[in-house]
C-alpha cells in the first residue's frame, strides 16, 4: 500500500493504495469496476498472456478459446466493446491512433491505460495518478499519443506520413460567421445540414444560424443518415431539432428534393455539409436536388464551401455512361472528382441549365493538394460508416463493391479498411493481390465476423487493407482490380450482377467481367477523363 500512488483527499486523509471509486468504496472496495491495484512490471506479465493466447512463463493461464471470446468486438449503442475490453468507442482516446483494428484495451478513471495488439504483438501500459491532487489532470490524449509513437515504431507497413504542415483553413461557415452574416442578412433560411456542419471551434451551423442578428432561420433540411448522422436506414421521416425547435425535413424519405410545403415561406436555402469526394456519396446528390427545387421556386442557394478531404487535384474512374444518372450518380464525373461542393455546385448550375440564384461562400487558405489533416479542422465522421479519414480514402474503390454479395467491413469497427465473404480464401487473394503490384497499399489476409449487415454474424474469410502512401494510391484501381480478381478465382461464387450500381458504366463493367487489369482500363478512358478536366477548369475556385 505504500508503494501505491496518492490520489485525492477523502475524510481528512489522502487516498493511498485504497480504492478510489465512491461506490466501491461504499460497499468496502471490492467490485468489479474499480478497486484492482499492479505495477507496470506486473501488467507487462498479463499483457504478454494475452498475447501469448492464454499462455505465460510456460503456464496456461487462460484457455485459447477463452482469450477469443473474451477479445471478440461486439457492437453496442453504435460502439465496439468486448468482454471487459474496449475497441472503439467514445472511451477509447487513449488509445493509439495507428494501432491495429484488433488492438483492445481500457482506461482507468485515475489515470491509468492498457492497450493489446495482437496484430502488432505491441502492448503499451500507462500509469500516472492524474487526478493528484485536485482531480483535475488529463491524461487520457498523451496515454493515446504514446500508443501511437509505439505502433508507429514498429508497425509492419510504417505509419502514414503526418502533413509536413498544416495550412490552417477557415470554412463557409467560419468565413460567414467571420463577416457577420452579413450575405444572409435579412433572408428568411431553410438550411441543409448535419453533424458535420460546424464551425472550426465546433458550434454548429445550426446554431450559428439561428442565434446570428438578422438571419430567419425558418426550417431545416436533412440527408441520407439524418440530422445527426446516426441513421442507416432505406428511409428517414422528418423530426424536429430538440435545440431550436425547428422542423427538419427529410431530404432521404418519402422526397429526395425540397417540397413546395416545406419551402413555403423561405427565400433562401443554405448547404453545409462535408462532403468525402466520392461521386456515389449522396450528399452532393442531396444539393444537386435542392439546386433544382430552388431554381423551380425562385430562391437563393448559398453553399457553405468544404474542403474535399481526400484532394483537390486527382482524379480517377469512369464518368458515367449516356443517361446512367441516378441518386449515387447525380451527374457525368468520375468516381473521384476533386472538386469541393461549392465547385460542383457551380457545374452543376452551369451543365444542367439551373436558373438559380447561386452564391459560394468560399473558403480561406485551402490547398488543393491539401489532405484534411493539413487543414487543422476537426474531423466528425460524415455517416455512420465512415469513420475516419483512412476510410475516405479506401471507399471509391471499395464501396464501389459493397452491391455485390462481398462484405466491405459495414459491421465491424473499420468499415472499407477489409472485404470478404464466407467462400473468400483471405490468404490465396492476398498472395494473388500482392502479384498486382499496386502502388500505396498493402494487405494481410484475416478472418471476421461482421456484427451487423451482410454476412451478419457469419465467419468471413478475408482481407485487411493497409493503406501505406496516401499520394501513390489509386483507389478505383484497386477496386477494380479487386473485382477482376474476384471474377477469376470465385467465378461460381462471387455474383458481380450489381456491380454496375455505383460503377454506372456498361462498358467499364464489361471490361472487368472480361478480366481486363485495370490499368488497360484507365488508359481507354484517359481521353473521358482529359475531357473531365478541362470541363471541371472552368468550376475550380482554389
Amino acid at each position: 500500500q505504500s508503494r501505491a500512488a496518492p490520489t485525492e483527499q477523502r475524510e481528512g486523509r489522502w487516498m493511498q493504495g485504497e480504492v478510489h471509486d465512491p461506490r466501491a468504496y461504499l460497499i468496502g472496495g471490492v467490485a468489479g469496476h474499480a478497486g484492482l491495484f499492479s505495477t507496470a512490471e506486473d501488467l507487462a506479465r498479463y499483457a504478454q498472456m494475452m498475447l501469448g493466447g492464454g499462455e505465460y512463463g510456460g503456464v496456461q493461464v487462460l484457455r485459447s478459446d477463452t482469450i477469443d471470446q473474451m477479445t471478440t468486438p461486439h457492437e453496442v449503442a453504435g460502439q465496439f466493446r468486448a468482454l471487459g475490453w474496449d475497441f472503439r468507442g467514445g472511451y477509447s482516446s487513449n488509445r493509439g491512433t495507428s494501432m491495429s483494428p484488433r488492438a483492445f484495451g481500457h482506461g482507468g478513471f485515475t489515470g491509468t491505460a492498457m492497450w493489446i495488439d495482437p496484430e502488432l504483438d505491441l502492448f503499451v501500459v500507462f500509469l500516472s495518478n492524474r487526478v493528484h491532487p485536485d482531480g483535475k489532470g488529463s491524461v487520457n490524449p498523451l496515454a493515446g499519443r504514446i500508443g501511437a509513437i509505439a505502433a508507429d515504431a514498429i508497425s509492419p507497413a510504417g505509419p502514414l506520413p503526418t502533413p509536413k504542415e498544416l495550412h490552417p483553413v477557415l470554412t463557409g461557415i467560419d468565413v460567414l460567421r467571420r463577416d457577420g452574416f452579413k450575405s444572409l442578412a435579412g433572408r428568411r433560411v431553410g438550411l441543409i445540414t448535419n453533424q458535420t456542419g460546424i464551425a472550426r471551434d465546433g458550434t454548429s451551423t445550426i446554431r450559428l444560424l439561428h442565434e446570428a442578428p438578422g438571419v430567419d432561420l425558418r426550417t431545416l433540411f436533412s440527408p441520407e443518415h439524418g440530422l445527426q448522422g446516426s441513421l442507416d436506414a432505406a428511409r428517414i421521416a422528418d423530426s424536429q431539432d430538440a435545440r431550436t425547435g425547428l422542423r427538419v425535413y427529410s431530404l432521404y424519405g418519402e422526397t429526395r428534393r425540397p417540397t413546395p410545403e416545406s419551402l413555403a415561406g423561405l427565400d433562401t436555402l443554405v448547404f453545409d455539409i462535408q462532403n468525402i469526394g466520392c461521386r456515389f456519396y449522396t450528399y452532393v446528390s442531396t444539393m444537386g436536388e435542392a439546386m433544382r427545387a430552388a431554381a423551380e421556386h425562385n430562391l437563393r442557394f448559398v453553399v457553405l464551401d468544404r474542403p474535399n478531404p481526400i484532394g483537390g487535384v486527382l482524379i480517377e474512374g469512369p464518368p458515367i455512361g449516356a443517361g446512367r444518372e441516378s441518386f449515387v450518380a447525380f451527374h457525368d464525373m468520375p468516381i473521384r472528382h476533386g472538386m469541393t461542393v461549392g465547385e460542383l455546385a457551380e457545374m452543376f448550375r452551369a451543365e444542367l441549365n439551373l436558373k438559380v440564384d447561386l452564391e459560394i461562400v468560399r473558403m480561406e487558405g485551402w490547398r488543393r493538394e491539401d489532405h484534411f489533416e493539413a487543414t487543422g479542422l476537426p474531423w466528425v465522421n460524415p455517416s455512420p460508416n465512415m469513420r475516419s479519414l483512412t476510410q475516405a480514402f479506401l471507399y471509391p474503390g471499395i464501396g464501389l463493391l459493397e452491391f455485390t454479395n462481398l462484405s466491405v467491413g459495414r459491421g465491424t469497427p473499420t468499415p472499407f479498411e477489409l472485404f470478404g465473404a464466407p467462400w473468400l480464401d483471405g490468404r490465396k487473394f492476398v498472395e494473388a493481390l500482392h502479384r498486382e503490384n499496386l502502388p500505396g497499399v498493402r494487405f494481410r489476409a484475416i478472418a471476421f465476423v461482421p456484427e451487423s449487415s451482410k454476412f451478419a454474424g457469419v465467419r468471413c474469410g478475408g482481407v485487411r487493407i493497409v493503406l501505406t502512401d496516401r499520394e501513390s494510391f489509386r483507389p478505383v484501381r484497386t477496386g477494380l482490380t479487386i473485382a477482376r480478381l474476384l471474377k477469376e478465382m470465385y467465378p461460381n461464387d462471387w455474383q458481380p450482377e450489381r456491380l454496375d450500381t455505383l460503377l454506372r458504366n456498361k462498358v467499364v463493367l464489361e471490361q472487368v467481367l472480361a478480366g481486363v487489369p485495370a490499368k488497360e482500363i484507365e488508359r481507354d478512358g484517359r481521353p473521358e477523363l482529359d475531357e473531365f478536366l478541362k470541363r471541371r477548369s472552368r468550376y475550380l475556385l482554389y
